[in-house]
């Protein structure tokens, strides 16, 4: 499903970040009304609405409009060797309706009942059936801080050598590492989304003799050569609902990483650098320079924190802007009918680059397990196989009924030849990335992560603070 986006009265922005009140975005319009769907386990809690992480946001449903909770199409019928409930954010159609195939095609060859239930407010809903001591067989989390702390917490399983084992055949180790806690491995990846690519249209390029950059000075660079040549450079926008801010944090996690490097990215979302480190001000102010740059932005909503993330595609279509720095999942926030590749008029994407080496920032989907048990195990190796990701890849393709599905693996043994071409190379690069480094506002205590640094982080875009006491007050949020 094409989420529909309505075009606003589009201005540029120019000198200074314009303060304005933050609406609601369309990803909570298309939701529906009703957000409510049967938990595997009732834990006799209201339904807690809560806020939208990012990870519900930007991230798993990532990006895809989500068609409310209905029940899904396919109901697995009893299994001899048990039943296993697995309880994730994953909701729309498309999404939660393929993940459910994969289940049901490993449940059914395996005489395994598996029920897969979604729900937007996954942290809220998790954290309910674990207080109500009625958690789900397996979570599906879209945010590794979330999983360490129920690690920590003693309320997950580790998991078997032999999982571990079988999952490492196809997964990178920095993968594994996302909920590897102290030492013990707790999850397992079933899902990735790439994060630094950088949307454009290749024959706009051709025609105005830009070239793509190769390195990050380079990037900055081309942004001047724009400028200086009457293009506006960058769209940009900021607002998501109750998750207003989430795109600024990814900016400054790129630049973090690309400037300090993956030992000190990881210090730093450890908190074992302060959040208002030096280095962290620098990175911040470098984004409100880049955007407060004479013509470097446009901003379709009138203001970065006015613009709904999701709508820069248009505008970028309608050169309106050269380049707009989007995760893979941005897909599909293109207007209907929008063509992938470097032909006439077609979108594509190149990497954001780096001045050394090839460090990638990710998201994704990991699975831990709250029960011990043999069906259990099976269906957590299942997750983290190629077997999974390639099922639920024609399944998703089969369901969205487009070129493009929304579902990417960092798996390196799955059959890329199921992915439509823009995908296997967002495939690839997850697959090569050196280092892979996970979206950092997602591993942070969620008083921060999709706390202060969305909430501070849009005051800043704003203009209604600087770096320094941006970064402060979010140092004084970490609890």
């Amino acid at each position: 499903m094409r989420r529909r986006w309505h075009r606003l009265l589009a201005v540029p922005i120019a000198l200074s970040f314009v303060a304005a009140a933050c609406s609601t975005s369309d990803d909570d319009d298309d939701a529906g009304g009703d957000d409510t769907v049967e938990t595997p386990a009732d834990t006799g809690s209201e339904d807690t609405g809560g806020e939208t992480t990012e990870g519900t946001t930007e991230g798993t449903s990532e990006g895809t409009a989500t068609e409310g909770t209905e029940p899904l199409p396919t109901t697995p019928g009893p299994g001899s060797a048990g039943t296993v409930t697995v309880f994730g954010v994953e909701d729309s159609e498309h999404e939660a309706g393929a993940m459910q195939d994969a289940l049901t095609a490993f449940g059914e060859a395996n005489g395994i009942n598996i029920i897969y239930v979604g729900r937007r407010d996954f942290e809220q809903q998790i954290n309910a059936q674990v207080l109500g001591g009625n958690p789900p067989d397996i979570g599906a989390f879209p945010q590794p801080g979330k999983l360490t702390q129920f690690a920590r917490d003693g309320d997950l399983v580790p998991l078997p050598d032999d999982v571990v084992a079988s999952v490492s055949e196809g997964w990178d180790d920095s993968y594994l590492a996302f909920t590897n806690v102290d030492g013990v491995q707790y999850g397992v990846p079933l899902k990735s989304d790439y994060k630094s690519s950088v949307w454009y249209v290749p024959s706009v390029w051709e025609e105005k003799g830009y070239e793509v950059p190769e390195t990050l000075d380079d990037f900055f660079a081309l942004v001047d050569e724009m400028i200086a040549n009457g293009d506006t450079p960058l769209c940009v926008g900021i607002e998501s609902g109750a998750a207003t801010g989430w795109p600024f944090t990814d900016w400054v996690e790129e630049l973090v990483l690309r400037e300090q490097g993956i030992d000190y990215y990881n210090q730093w979302i450890a908190h074992e650098v302060p959040f208002d480190d030096p280095p962290i001000v620098e990175a911040m102010e470098r984004v409100g320079e880049l955007w407060t740059k004479e013509g470097a932005v446009y901003a379709a909503g009138g203001s970065i924190a006015a613009t709904a993330f999701g709508d820069n595609g248009g505008p970028l279509l309608d050169g309106q802007c050269m380049m707009h720095r989007q995760a893979s999942f941005f897909s599909t926030f293109f207007p209907d009918g929008t063509e992938f590749g470097t032909g006439p008029g077609q979108v594509t994407t190149f990497y954001f680059p780096a001045n050394e080496g090839h460090p990638v920032l990710v998201g994704g989907i990991s699975a831990g397990a709250f029960r011990d048990a043999p069906e259990v195990w099976q269906v957590m190796e299942y997750l983290g196989s190629a077997e999974f990701a390639n099922t639920r890849q024609q399944a998703q393709r089969e369901r969205v009924g487009g070129e493009l599905s929304g579902f990417l693996t960092g798996n390196t043994q799955a059959d890329l030849s199921l992915w439509a071409e823009l995908e296997q190379g967002f495939i690839e690069e997850l697959q090569t990335a050196d280092p892979a480094a996970f979206d950092g506002s997602d591993q942070m205590p969620a008083e921060v992560g999709s706390g202060s640094f969305w909430t501070e982080g849009t005051a800043f875009v704003n203009g209604d603070q600087d770096a320094a006491t941006t970064a402060a007050n979010i140092e004084a949020s970490w609890p």
